[in-house]
């Protein structure tokens, strides 16, 4: 996969990117990231990239002219790259988004600054916003870096068994369970039973017990679109200290045919 990422200030990448995952995927030939200063497409002496907003105000606004020529620049057939701009007015970015964009060939991450980008970027250029949250950031490189480190370990090829993207928190709709190491016991605390049993069903059931749990205390919204079974949903339940429901009314069945109790009809 190939990301290029559009900056006016490209040092802010220089360690991040060769640190966890991200280094992992780019060593082993699976991502290819490629860190791209705006000002090189700028055309006047002070390498302009912002200017005063029209109708007044404060705050700059970042120009269209420099960001199309970088993007177009970097790959000028539109078919075969994926524009993405963060931005407050995006949508939330979601576990699913960086799934999907984990399975495209070539992602374009352009860094806003300022008031943001001219508006024609967002109409022509962009082919997706999306938001951190609902905060306030100095400029679009730290957006950057999280997009760049969420589909990265999703590459195939990256992560290890243990450390296999299922068992994340939202991969499922869900946060993770909590999870211990050595000592089994520390200032008193010890880890559950059930974990030091060596039995991997119970420890499996837990495990999605907790997880259940965790989320219905801390992000209770995620419920609602979760992989739930059965099993699941009667655990949610007792946790809400909802009843079981009440079983439907059996229904009497229409007799088919002469049953046991139908008398022979008489012939002559």
């Amino acid at each position: 996969m190939r990301v290029s990422i559009v900056t006016i200030f490209p040092g802010f990448f220089d360690t991040p990117l060769d640190h966890g995952m991200i280094r992992v995927a780019r060593d082993r030939g699976l991502l290819d990231v490629q860190v791209v200063n705006l000002r090189d497409f700028t055309k006047d002496r002070h390498r302009t990239t912002d200017d005063a907003p029209f109708g007044g105000g404060v705050g700059m606004v970042m120009l269209a002219e420099p960001l199309f020529r970088a993007v177009e620049s970097i790959q000028p057939d539109r078919e075969k790259r994926h524009v993405l701009l963060g931005t407050p007015q995006g949508s939330s970015f979601r576990q699913d988004d960086a799934r999907r964009l984990a399975t495209l060939p070539h992602l374009v991450l352009l860094c806003g600054r300022y008031k943001g980008v001219d508006e024609r970027v967002a109409e022509r250029l962009v082919d997706e916003e999306l938001s951190l949250g609902d905060f306030v950031l100095s400029g679009g490189e730290p957006f950057a870096l999280c997009v760049v480190d969420a589909v990265a370990r999703l590459l195939p090829g990256v992560l290890g068994d243990f450390d296999s993207a299922e068992s994340d928190s939202f991969h499922s709709g869900l946060l993770d369970c909590a999870y211990y190491t050595r000592p089994a016991e520390f200032a008193g605390m010890r880890v559950p039973e059930v974990l030091l049993s060596g039995d991997h069903g119970k420890i499996a059931r837990w495990r999605r017990e907790n997880a259940l749990e965790r989320t219905f205390a801390r992000r209770p919204e995620l419920l609602a679109t979760a992989e739930l079974d059965k099993v699941d949903k009667k655990f949610i339940r007792a946790l809400s200290g909802e009843a079981e429901p009440e079983p439907p009314p059996k229904r009497a069945g229409k007799p088919r045919g002469r049953g046991a109790t139908e008398a022979p009809k008489e012939t002559s």
